[in-house]
């Protein structure tokens, strides 16, 4: 079952992938990492952003890395042999109906894809269905609705609320992040544990504000503009100058905030 991916497939967006990646795997993935010989499957790899940070730190485990676009899995393929990275098998694959047996995998991953899918929990059932019992699933979503900058002006606010809306009318979630925990214990997992996952970028923090605030958040809100002016949701000068505006948040004057959530949970 494809799924609408609000941000498309242009090769503009694989760039931002591997930026916000990058820039978020001190935050998101210093305490992910697999035992030698286990059987990992990265549910909806994309065009292996994550896939580089999983294969790094678990370099002894086996990783399955699966999505349902064959041209993202292309791109995946050559970025992860480009690396000189072994220990990853690439397949095509759709999380509502995967082609593996039950209790396959010692480990399930999956990283900015549940917001995408309009029923995350027939998701969820379907990866602890190849989940061994007692394995492990980790997921990582962020949550639109906890951003928060400075300077914050009508235009820029009404240029994020886009985003938001465009994914909303996708029959998608742009909220996902602060939902894991219910949608996990929903699913039949136990032993939840979701924590926050802050960023918050000044200054101070030259990375962090052209990784994430540049090449990642304003990079995400400005894929949404056509279909934001085409369906009315804002008129092009407040989106120039919303765009315009969120830009100063990366400005020495500027701040920001945003929440990522991550939950890991046994079968």
């Amino acid at each position: 079952m494809k799924e609408d991916y609000v941000h498309g497939y242009s090769e503009r967006e694989a760039i931002r992938l591997v930026d916000q990646a990058k820039t978020l795997a001190p935050l998101m993935h210093h305490d992910t990492s697999y035992p030698e010989g286990c059987m990992v499957l990265e549910a909806g790899c994309g065009v292996g952003a994550q896939t580089i940070t999983l294969a790094r730190n678990s370099p002894h485990a086996e990783i399955t890395s699966v999505d349902i676009s064959e041209p993202s899995l292309n791109l995946a393929k050559t970025l992860i042999s480009n690396e000189g990275i072994s220990n990853v098998h690439f397949q095509i694959a759709d999380i509502m109906d995967l082609p593996f047996e039950d209790e396959t995998f010692d480990h399930v991953f999956i990283c900015f894809v549940l917001e995408h899918l309009s029923d995350p929990v027939k998701a969820l059932k379907s990866l602890k269905r190849v989940l061994k019992k007692g394995g492990s699933i980790t997921v990582i979503e962020g949550d639109h609705g906890s951003c928060y900058f400075h300077p914050e002006t009508e235009e820029a606010v009404k240029a994020w609320q886009c985003l938001v809306k465009v994914q909303t009318d996708l029959n998608c979630n742009p909220l996902m992040g602060r939902e894991l925990y219910p949608l996990l214990t929903e699913a039949g997992f136990k032993n939840i544990n979701v924590d926050p996952r802050v960023v918050y970028v000044d200054s101070s923090k030259g990375e962090l504000v052209d990784g994430f605030i540049k090449k990642t958040i304003i990079a995400m809100v400005e894929g949404v503009k056509d279909q934001a002016i085409e369906s009315g949701l804002i008129d092009l000068e407040t989106w120039e100058k919303g765009i315009e505006d969120l830009h100063k948040s990366a400005e020495p004057s500027g701040t920001f905030f945003y929440n990522f959530f991550k939950g890991i949970a046994i079968k």
